[in-house]
Order: C-alpha cells, then structure tokens, then sequence
C-alpha cells in the first residue's frame, strides 16, 4: 500500500490536474511534499516507537496513511490534495521503518533470509506495476480511487495488526535527542527535496542550479548531523549498525548505487517504449508485464541459491548480471523483435530481484537484536535516498543526452546513453561486492541451511 502509493500517481497526475483545473506542473507538488514530509519524520521512528510502542505505532501510522488517503480522495482543489498528501507523508514515513522492526525484532537469524525476501516483494513489484495500474484506474473508473482504494487495505491492515502483532513491554524511552532530529530531518528533506526538484527542472528544461544548491546543502547538513550522532549520549537514530561491514556496503556504498539504478530503470523503461519505440501509453505499461514477472518468477529460487552460493558470489554475480541487463537495453530500436526484448525484459526482471532480495538481507546479517530498530531506520533512508537517486539521476542523464545530441526531443541515442552509463554505475557498485569477505553473511546463511536440513 505504501510504496504503490509512491508511483501510483505519475501517470494520474494530467487527469487529476483538469479534474481540479490546474496546470499538471502544480500537482507535482503532491508528489514532492509527501516525499518530503515522509524524510522529516523517518528519523524519529526509533524514538517514537521506544515511546509509544512499535505496535500502537506502527498502527497509529497506518491510521494516519489511510485517513490522510481519505482526504486526498475527497479533496476539491489542490491545496486540499496536497495538504493531505503531506499527512499521508508523515504516515508513510513511519510506517516503513516500523513496520520493518516489527517483522525483525523478534525474528531468529535463521528466519531473517525468508524475512527480507518477503520484505523486497513491495520494492520489486510497486515501481513495476504502480504506473499501468494507476493509468487503469484513472481512465476507467477515476483518479479518486488511487486513494480510496487504501482506504479498505488500512483497515484490514489495523485490524491484522491489533489481532496478531504481540504488544511488548514499554520501557522508559531515551530522552529526545533535538539536535540530532532537526538535523536528520532537515538533511534528509534537503537532500531528497534537491532530488525531486533536479528531475523536475530537468524534464522542464529550467534553472537546475537552485536544486543543486539544495542537494549540497543536504550534504553538509547530513554530514553535520552524522558527526553529532556519532557522539551524542542517546542519538536519536544510533549509528552502531554502521560499525558492521556487511551493513555499510549493502546501505552507504555498492548496496545505494546499485539500488539507484534498479530504480532507475522502471523509471526509464516506459520512456523508452513511449519516446523512442513510438509505443502508446497502454502498450508501454503492458511491456512492462514480463518484466513484473522475472521479478516474480525468481522469488521462488531467490533464497535457496543464497544458501548455496553466499551472500558474496550472490551479490557479484548478481550485481554484474544488472549492469549487463541494463546496458543492454540500449542497443534495443523499432526494429527489435519482440521475441527478443520479452526475453530481455524477463531476464532483466530476474537478476533485478535476485540483486534487491540479496541487498535488503546483508544489511541485517550481522546487525545485533538490540540494533534492528536503527538498522530498519538507516536502511529505510538508504532506499528512500536510492529510489529518489534513481529517478533524478535517470532524468539528468536523459537531459544532458538530449543537450549534447541536439534533439529538440527526446530519441532513442538519448536513452542508449542513459543506460549504458546506469549499467556502468551498477558495475562500479558491483566492486564493492566484490571486496566483501568470502564468508559474509555466513551465520545467516549457516542458520538457515540447518533449519533447513
């Protein structure tokens, strides 16, 4: 429901935008505030779920999300819409921290592999099918029902929650570290923020200065704020999990810009089908359908050669094969056969889960119980800041193709230089992979064969 609702609306946003009788640029807003609202809150999950409890919170937050989806469905012009959206944010920032604590914290080292496996399901398959379905939803029925449609999974979602999820005991929470939250949240909205804008004054060919300054400044005030919690008595986020290899590979090194690109390419793939293989819309999201199903289809095997290759082969492997599939895509034309770019599309979708699955599990292969809830808070903003890459990175390269190629539009050389350098970044990425020890994730993988056998 929560990342669905993030690439749900791009291609709802025309008719949502004469629905409400503004420009489709205005609207972008309703994208950009819940991202930014979700960054200024993720922070404080650890806190509040300390203070509050991880199940109340965790169902408050799915309160929230679908009240908030309630009002954006209702809503009649587009300060209502995007009011609301910034209280979906607020939701959904939490929920995806908490949630992911909530699955882990109980969780033995044998069952983490099966865990993350069903954890990366939503990250594989809402880029993938958010936009068809959005696209559906809007021409036949209304762009209203992107967000009523949460509001009976949120109930079912609280309910599941309240019947199932054990309460645990409240212990005294940490006293509330200011510095380090104003700082996180204000890093992390710059930061995404900067993003969001890049690839907004990219695609409408304006000043794109203003958001970089915006990006460094989200910098310098993440740096800052990294130098603070690293000597603060009770951080409001702990950096502990970062004193573990595995973790810093799979969430500040290979493990973010590899993700990058895999977000990137359901970005740029509709693009490419529409712009440059002359595709209508619905065709394009149809395309996409057996790329949704190599995702699918290896999350079967996804946990079994784990088990008998390791974390480190995985992940080289893995991470090589995404670079491969991505270059690939820019030798693909008109005259393709469709065969061939099916075949494509499949394989692409394969390796991109079988990467992802294995990503998201290292984080937390030697991550301690008592550090689960940092972990799930500093992963969470690992993808938060992948996803936002993905897009931003993806249109900048589209841009500076067209610039240097001098098209008036975008065309096929264009998109053949946007994956051939996002193929070149998934290798680079792929490196450090490489450099991890032979025996990396081992326990997990050792714990889960004996549960196994």
């Amino acid at each position: 429901m929560l990342l669905l609702d993030g690439s749900i609306l791009n291609t709802s946003l025309p008719a949502m935008a004469r629905a409400l009788g503004v420009r489709p640029l205005a609207l972008s807003a309703a994208v950009t505030v819940y991202l930014l609202a979700a960054a200024a809150v993720l922070p404080l999950a650890s806190w509040l779920g300390e203070r509050f409890g991880l199940r109340r919170l965790f169902a408050l937050a799915i309160a929230l999300f679908t009240v908030s989806s309630l009002l954006c469905g209702l809503a009649q012009d587009a300060q209502q819409l995007v009011i609301a959206r910034a209280l979906q944010g607020f939701g959904g920032g939490l929920m995806m921290p908490v949630g992911r604590t909530l699955a882990m914290q109980r969780a033995r080292k044998e069952d983490l592999i099966g865990i993350q496996a069903l954890l990366t399901w939503p990250a594989l398959f809402a880029p993938v099918l958010g936009p068809p379905l959005g696209g559906f939803i809007t021409t036949y029925a209304s762009w209203r029902w992107n967000f009523l449609l949460n509001i009976p999974l949120g109930a079912v979602a609280i309910f599941l929650i309240l019947r199932w999820v054990p309460r645990e005991e409240l212990r005294p929470p940490r006293p509330l570290d200011v510095r380090g939250a104003v700082g996180a949240a204000l890093g992390l909205t710059l930061l995404l923020g900067g993003l969001e804008a890049t690839a907004h004054a990219v695609g409408e060919h304006v000043a794109v200065a203003p958001a970089l300054v915006t990006i460094a400044a989200g910098f310098v005030a993440l740096y800052a704020t990294v130098w603070h919690l690293g000597r603060a008595e009770h951080p409001v986020v702990s950096l502990a999990p970062l004193a573990h290899h595995t973790f810093r590979v799979a969430t500040v090194t290979g493990g973010t810009f590899a993700s990058m690109t895999l977000q990137a390419t359901p970005f740029l793939l509709p693009l490419l089908f529409q712009l440059a293989l002359g595709r209508s819309a619905v065709d394009a999201g149809a395309m996409l359908l057996p790329y949704f199903l190599g995702n699918l289809g290896m999350k079967s095997v996804s946990t079994p050669i784990l088990l008998r290759l390791g974390f480190r082969r995985v992940l080289v492997l893995m991470g090589f094969a995404n670079a491969v599939a991505i270059a690939a895509f820019a030798f693909t034309g008109p005259q393709t056969p469709w065969l061939v770019l099916v075949l494509l599309l499949v394989a692409a979708g394969c390796v991109r889960s079988m990467l992802l699955t294995a990503v998201n599990t290292l984080m937390f292969a030697d991550v301690t119980l008592p550090e689960r809830g940092a972990a799930s808070a500093l992963s969470t903003i690992s993808m938060q800041v992948a996803a936002a890459m993905g897009v931003a990175v993806g249109a900048i390269l589209l841009a500076l193709a067209q610039a240097a190629n001098g098209h008036p539009h975008l065309e096929l050389p264009d998109f053949r230089v946007a994956f051939l350098v996002m193929g070149a970044i998934c290798a680079l990425a792929t490196v450090s992979f490489w450099r991890l020890p032979h025996d990396a994730g081992a326990e997990m993988t050792r714990a889960t064969a004996g549960r196994a056998g």
